[in-house]
């Protein structure tokens, strides 16, 4: 119980705008983009199986979790994705 509690509070230091600037980066787009937390994927031009990969490697990078190219299909909004963190550490 103590290791999911300090998951939790792990991710919770992480702040979503945090994320999103790590998010924008590991994409890589090539035209400013606003991104928020309920920014649907599907919107995003530059989401392709490549922006997923520099994700996935972010993931690995920044938060030491690993994640896949499903759990990414699994999400609909930028929010789904600073999701995962918790879940993947927890």
């Amino acid at each position: 119980m103590t290791c999911n509690l300090s998951n939790r509070k792990h991710h919770l230091m992480i702040s979503i705008e945090s994320f999103i600037s790590n998010f924008t980066t590991a994409v890589d787009f090539q035209d400013a983009v606003e991104i928020k937390a309920d920014t649907k994927l599907a919107d995003l031009a530059e989401w392709d199986s490549l922006a997923a990969l520099g994700v996935i490697v972010m993931f690995d990078m920044e938060y030491g979790a690993t994640i896949t190219g499903n759990d990414l299909k699994s999400c609909v909004v930028i929010q789904d994705v600073f999701d995962l963190i918790a879940k993947k550490k927890g």
